[in-house]
């Protein structure tokens, strides 16, 4: 299993959480996702199968930026 964390600005409420944790978790592989809005992270839990690219794209797509 692989754990990718990935910085993320504009997220300030559990809306926020909700629509960044349905649009990651619906990637393949993904078995685990954890917002934190203080720390403004995603951290997910893969094994391999979605890349680095397309977490960043999904969180992205729901008008969020991602850092890095």
């Amino acid at each position: 299993m692989e754990k990718t964390i990935l910085k993320v600005e504009g997220m300030s409420c559990e809306h926020c959480v909700k629509a960044v944790t349905m649009a990651v978790k619906a990637l393949q592989g993904v078995t685990d996702v954890s917002v934190s809005l203080a720390e403004k992270t995603v951290a997910v839990s893969h094994d391999g199968s979605a890349t680095v690219e397309q977490l960043k794209t999904a969180i992205e797509d729901q008008g969020y930026d991602v850092l890095g």
